[in-house]
């Protein structure tokens, strides 16, 4: 499975197996992590065989069930955390589907348990991703048009429509798909992208904009252009 062909499968999962993560996953899942880690700046750890976090009122209210592994994501407080969290996190929910695993982003719905994560000095919790093997692949969700969240038109490049296309299949807080692209126009012969957030009550609009800004990205493949 490539990386776009995961965009098309991914859904969010709420539900799992009593399946443990093979050590061969384990061992990809974790050289991902760290590789992320490093370019992103961030402190992601991988949590497994651990029931608790998911156990509490929170999780019941939104729906899981049977996880056992997750992902705690961390890093140093800064006002471009949160985008960071969601443009690396997804590189790595991505990965995870490509090993067959299924993931959920996860906002308030767990509970923290002492002694399962380390945390440095500055640092702060994100979110949490639950992964593991779904009992389902989950389902799609409706989303909007390209033209209620970009400026593609006859005009803008073909790649920069399927960059948006890509980036409406992106999870965002209760579906809200809170952000927009902007193809602003070419400079020293690179096309100008310009990604925003929009306002929501519900936040997670930095975290959601860092995931559909990754999926923007796989969806325009190799082309010269520029985030400003």
């Amino acid at each position: 499975m490539t990386i776009l062909e995961a965009i098309e499968a991914r859904h969010s999962v709420r539900a799992y197996k009593e399946q443990p993560l093979t050590d061969d996953v384990v061992k990809m899942l974790e050289e991902k992590i760290a590789e992320l880690n490093n370019e992103g700046q961030l402190h992601m750890q991988l949590i497994l065989n651990e029931p608790k976090a998911f156990q509490g009122t929170m999780a019941k209210y939104g729906k899981f069930r049977g996880v056992n592994s997750y992902v705690v994501v961390a890093g140093q407080k800064a006002d471009d955390l949160d985008e960071r969290v969601g443009y690396y996190g997804e590189h790595l929910v991505l990965f995870a589907q490509t090993l067959g695993l299924n993931t959920c982003w996860v906002g308030l719905s767990y509970s923290k348990v002492p002694g399962t994560y380390v945390l440095d000095e500055g640092e702060k919790i994100a979110c949490y991703i639950a992964i593991g093997y779904g009992e389902t692949q989950g389902v799609s969700h409706k989303i909007k048009t390209v033209e209620q969240v970009s400026n593609a038109s006859d005009i803008t490049p073909s790649w920069f429509k399927k960059g948006v296309e890509a980036a409406l299949l992106a999870p965002t807080a209760v579906n809200q798909q809170k952000f927009s692209f902007e193809h602003v126009g070419v400079k020293n012969n690179r096309h100008q992208i310009r990604a925003k957030k929009g306002f929501s009550m519900i936040g997670y609009t930095k975290m959601d904009l860092g995931i559909a800004r990754y999926h923007f990205e796989i969806g325009a493949g190799e082309v010269n252009f520029d985030w400003v």
